[in-house]
């Protein structure tokens, strides 16, 4: 698929998540604490826990070429956010009217301590994220166009508290990356993390890259899908693998799993499905050379709900099973 013009804007003239306000802690408001990453995963069997139902067309659709890769940039500096932005937008969520999730914007005043925890002085930058995100992102549908106010919380949030379960330093695959997510917001929030996005569209690639440019991280993005034998190859061996509304727990197996080493594992962001794959998929991921998939929480202090994650390890030293590689990774 040929490639869109789809860069993002060079200055954002409005605020549409209603948050680009965030200040950055000052006097009467202490300085960030990261808790999230001291804090530990805990164990949920409720499948109505996430925030996002999943979709297995992000790195299903569309035919790409070769799989190629840019890096762009330097380590992102921080710094306030722009005290200046405007006032926050819409109803708090204690409020009759926030019961339908799909009709509240984002709350500045619920939003501001948890961003400022996760980002730290790259709050800045994430607020920026978000605002491209909520522009470009919904104008070229990496995001539903009911999503532009409430990209922190449903979004870029609901992504960066994943952070509290990679362990320092690791190298990290974002399969079928899309708008970034969780990519960008882990890079935001974990600097020492060694991130690749990986996504086959080229218009998203495209997206990708300008705002990784815009916001100076130094992230790979490469094109190509994870079954490509190149991407294999050259991107393999990784301690995670992230996927988040790519596709139902047994395909993601047998496209994660080959991508990581002897031990990683795969962090799947999932919703309401979560409980009924785990217990649905977890024989077809023994074949993939995967641990029994197993569901945790995260994030219960910034976000509500918390963010479903369904981890799987990769066990098998060698390659996949006899009838993993007949299928190729396909279900039956």
């Amino acid at each position: 698929m040929g490639s869109d013009s789809v860069g993002p804007a060079a200055a954002a003239t409005s605020d549409p998540t209603g948050v680009a306000g965030l200040a950055t802690p000052g006097p009467g408001n202490p300085g960030p604490v990261n808790r999230a990453r001291a804090r530990g995963p805990t164990t949920s069997a409720s499948p109505d826990s996430a925030t996002l139902a999943d979709s297995a067309d992000s790195a299903d659709s569309g035919p790409v070429g070769p799989a190629t890769s840019a890096k762009t940039g330097s380590p992102a500096p921080g710094g306030p956010a722009n005290p200046s932005g405007p006032p926050p937008q819409g109803v708090s969520a204690s409020t009759p009217e926030s019961r339908n999730p799909d009709d509240v914007p984002d709350s500045d005043d619920a939003l501001l301590e948890s961003a400022s925890e996760l980002f730290g002085d790259r709050l800045q930058l994430a607020s920026r994220y978000a605002a491209l995100l909520a522009d470009t992102g919904v104008t070229h549908g990496l995001i539903g166009p009911k999503e532009g106010n409430r990209v922190w919380s449903r979004h870029i949030l609901n992504c960066a508290v994943l952070a509290e379960l990679i362990e320092s330093g690791a190298r990290l695959l974002d399969m079928g990356s899309g708008a970034g997510l969780p990519g960008i917001p882990l890079a935001l929030a974990r600097p020492d993390l060694e991130i690749v996005l990986l996504e086959p569209l080229a218009r998203r690639v495209d997206w990708l890259r300008g705002v990784l440019d815009e916001l100076d991280l130094p992230v790979t993005v490469v094109r190509g899908r994870a079954e490509e034998p190149m991407v294999r190859r050259e991107w393999g061996g990784a301690d995670v693998v992230t996927a988040r509304a790519v596709a139902p727990l047994a395909r993601l197996a047998g496209w994660a799993l080959p991508l990581l080493r002897t031990g990683g594992r795969l962090l799947a962001i999932k919703g309401s499905s979560a409980a009924a794959e785990v217990t649905r998929d977890g024989a077809a991921v023994h074949r993939f050379g995967g641990s029994p998939p197993r569901m945790v929480q995260c994030g219960g202090t910034h976000v509500d709900p918390p963010t479903t994650v369904v981890v799987v390890e990769r066990t098998a030293s060698r390659g996949r099973t006899p009838e993993a590689r007949r299928t190729g990774g396909r279900q039956r």
